[in-house]
């Protein structure tokens, strides 16, 4: 429904008039949006910045962080396929920086600490 403004009053509520010379608020659409890409984008410099020098915290990461995306999954009745879940990891806006802090993880494990990373990877 469109509202039409004569003579600073509104069709929609015709009993209250609008003081003369004031202005109607002017809206910023692009505030609340622009608030959370740089949100976003601080969260995943955080993300990147971090680096993994214990071995309990590389450990805690490489167990904490999949290695595979859980949500991708087949439908699967009376052994025939139905459909398919894709994977909705790519929807996260945080993926690669986990994915890149788990590697980090297990390649300080691998490297710095000589441990076999071999159940860290499935």
């Amino acid at each position: 429904m469109s509202m039409i403004w004569k003579n600073n009053q509104s069709n929609a509520f015709p009993n209250v008039a609008i003081a003369s010379g004031a202005n109607l608020p002017s809206l910023q659409c692009n505030a609340l949006p622009k608030f959370s890409l740089n949100l976003v984008r601080a969260l995943r410099q955080w993300l990147d910045r971090i680096e993994v020098h214990d071995p309990e915290f590389a450990r805690f990461l490489s167990n904490l962080i999949p290695s595979q995306c859980p949500f991708e999954r087949d439908i699967i009745f009376l052994g025939l396929k139905l459909g398919h879940i894709p994977p909705l990891c790519k929807l996260n806006p945080f993926y690669e920086q986990l994915v890149a802090l788990r590697f980090r993880a297990i390649c300080f494990l691998a490297d710095q600490c000589g441990e076999d990373i071999q159940p860290y990877c499935s």
